[in-house]
């Protein structure tokens, strides 16, 4: 026995390789989805077995006597459950040959007279994937569509992260009869509806470069909001210790500063900026757009209520919160007991607070005290004036 992987392109018989209607032709058995095998060309068996999971295409092809084809849609190299099938195959000493196809990234490209080697390829095809921080890359992404997250609901998260006016391209039923390629805007798109068989490109969203934390204090819009300073900024992302994938919150976010620099230091996560004051809201707002922070969700409310709909944070900054620090760090380390805090205090009845709230959960509380003097001319001098000292508190797990 002999089983072939054989890729349909476009599922016409025109955007097959002939390779590919050769070994159809010679097939004892052809396998795959209900939708692949009505649509295949004259000549070739009536022997036919509907089937799309792995384990399913095993036992199947386990049951016949002659050569199976496993029939693939575009290309069994990109996003197909040739992945899955080839494990099983080998597992069962059953030879196996993979003929490829011209995907749908390929017809895609090719209308749009464009080359498609710089894409980033994503399959949104039956699973979640991270859309904003696939467009924040810097290049144009292209989306293998299907199930609950087609063209229209990848266009409405754009929208909703502030992308409404990204520019998208959707190609329906590449290759076929009813193809149909559409140009807009996410927000354009977000009000139509499209096929299944369907794919998306978005081009790369704008992106503030990327540099160290510790952006200037200057670069901010700022209103008369209280914002953490720069130095202050720096060592509490040291401190949170950010990774590219984490979800983060900033409660008291005031001004957005943090909420931003762990956007930029997070742009495959997710960022929730907390903050009740209406002025700090629409700074937050203001500053998310400045930086293109598109990973950044404002939560409009007072801290603890509106923290229990948030997702578990890997790591969470504290830095205002009218009272509330007890239970903030309840119900943060409630969602992740091994969520990392960082409390930023300038009153001594903040760090006493803070400490007891972190201990109170058998965590050891770490403090640093950090005193920042900027130089200021006066005349023909330069005298160093001193900014609040501020401690950053940390919780970590006894050993």
């Amino acid at each position: 026995m002999q089983v072939i992987l054989a890729s349909l392109g476009g599922g016409r018989p025109e955007t097959m390789t002939a390779e590919c209607a050769g070994a159809l032709q010679q097939a004892d058995c052809i396998l795959g989805a209900k939708r692949l095998l009505e649509s295949l060309p004259q000549g070739c068996t009536e022997n036919r077995v509907a089937a799309i999971k792995p384990q399913d295409l095993l036992d199947a092809i386990s049951r016949q006597q002659g050569n199976c084809v496993v029939l693939y849609s575009g290309d069994a190299g990109f996003y197909s459950g040739a992945r899955g099938l080839l494990p099983l195959l080998k597992g069962k000493n059953i030879p196996a040959q993979v003929l490829p196809g011209i995907s749908s990234v390929q017809l895609l490209s090719a209308r749009l007279a464009r080359p498609w080697q710089d894409w980033e390829l994503v399959s949104a095809h039956g699973v979640d994937c991270n859309i904003i921080g696939a467009v924040s890359r810097g290049k144009p992404v292209f989306f293998l569509t299907g199930g609950a997250l087609g063209p229209t609901e990848i266009c409405q998260r754009l929208t909703n992260a502030g992308l409404g006016s990204l520019p998208v391209t959707v190609g329906e039923n590449l290759s076929n009869p009813e193809e149909k390629v559409t140009s807009g805007t996410a927000e354009e798109l977000a009000g139509q509806t499209f096929p299944a068989l369907s794919v998306l490109l978005a081009e790369a969203a704008p992106r503030f470069e990327r540099r160290s934390p510790g952006l200037p204090d200057e670069a901010f819009l700022r209103g008369q909001v209280p914002m953490t300073k720069q130095e202050v900024r720096a060592a509490a992302l040291a401190k949170l210790a950010v990774r590219p994938t984490d979800i983060l919150w900033d409660v008291g976010a005031g001004t957005g500063s943090v909420s931003v620099e762990l956007a930029l230091a997070a742009l495959e996560g997710q960022v929730f900026a907390v903050e009740c004051e209406p002025e700090a809201c629409a700074l937050i707002r203001d500053n998310k757009q400045k930086f293109s922070a598109w990973n950044l969700h404002l939560v409009e409310g007072r801290a603890p209520e509106v923290l229990a709909d948030l997702p578990a944070p890997d790591a969470v900054f504290i830095g205002g919160t009218k009272g509330g620090m007890e239970q903030i760090v309840d119900l943060a380390l409630s969602k992740n007991e091994n969520a990392r805090i960082c409390i930023s205090a300038i009153a001594l009845e903040t760090l006493s607070s803070a400490i007891a709230a972190l201990t109170k959960h058998g965590l050891e509380a770490g403090v640093t005290q950090i005193a920042v003097s900027r130089a200021k001319p006066a005349g023909k001098l330069h005298l160093l004036m001193a900014n609040n000292p501020t401690f950053l508190i940390t919780g970590e797990r006894h050993a």
